[in-house]
């Protein structure tokens, strides 16, 4: 029994020892989180859990301001770039779409959206419709891009603060949506975060 109980602990050994070098040899583990979670290499800046919380928020809003809820057919939202006044570098199209999707799941049709940043490619196929070089010419009269009834975009502003015993970041969000006939901003909302802490995360 004695003899038993010794190659059976030889053999958890050996089968520990050799898990630890197959992940050795693979490199580290890798944990998957929910993007709304904040992960355990995390950092000052702006980050996933952040573009969740804000652009859902925004989502909301937007559905729920007046000139959306009450508009009679389905309005046309623009997209603009947002403008990032912060220390941290990300690619602020990233708000833009995720608010963008949000909305088209949830607005049950009553919000189209243009693919303006297309613009090149759209104008390019409605040329070559036009001249014949692709079907689909005898369909268009004219111009028919639609124009925009609102304009969604935002801007991202922060105060921070560097010493010896670490650093602090506060930044503000704020999105607007425009009327572009009467530059009136028609709704807008805004979230702010602060965070603090030793600033060693890179960004990118």
């Amino acid at each position: 029994m004695k003899h038993i109980t010794t190659l059976f602990i030889g053999i958890a050994l050996w089968v520990a020892v050799g898990c630890t070098n197959i992940n050795s040899q693979h490199g580290p583990s890798v944990t998957e989180l929910r993007p709304g979670e904040r992960g355990f290499v995390a950092g000052l800046g702006i980050e996933s859990q952040d573009l969740v919380t804000i652009s859902e928020k925004m989502a909301r809003g937007i559905l729920g301001a007046e000139p959306i809820s009450n508009a009679e057919g389905k309005p046309v939202v623009v997209l603009e770039p947002i403008n990032n006044d912060t220390r941290f570098p990300i690619d602020k199209d990233i708000f833009l779409t995720r608010i963008r999707v949000a909305l088209s799941k949830n607005a049950a049709g009553k919000i189209s959206f243009v693919a303006r940043e297309h613009m090149d490619k759209l104008e390019k196929e409605r040329d070559l419709k036009i001249s014949g070089q692709v079907t689909g010419g005898e369909k268009i009269t004219g111009n028919k891009f639609k124009g925009a009834d609102f304009i969604l975009t935002g801007t991202f502003k922060a105060i921070s603060s560097r010493g010896a015993s670490g650093a602090s970041d506060y930044v503000l969000y704020t999105f607007q949506l425009i009327d572009p006939d009467t530059s009136d901003i028609v709704w807008e909302d805004f979230h702010e975060i602060k965070k603090q802490g030793k600033d060693d995360v890179t960004y990118r």
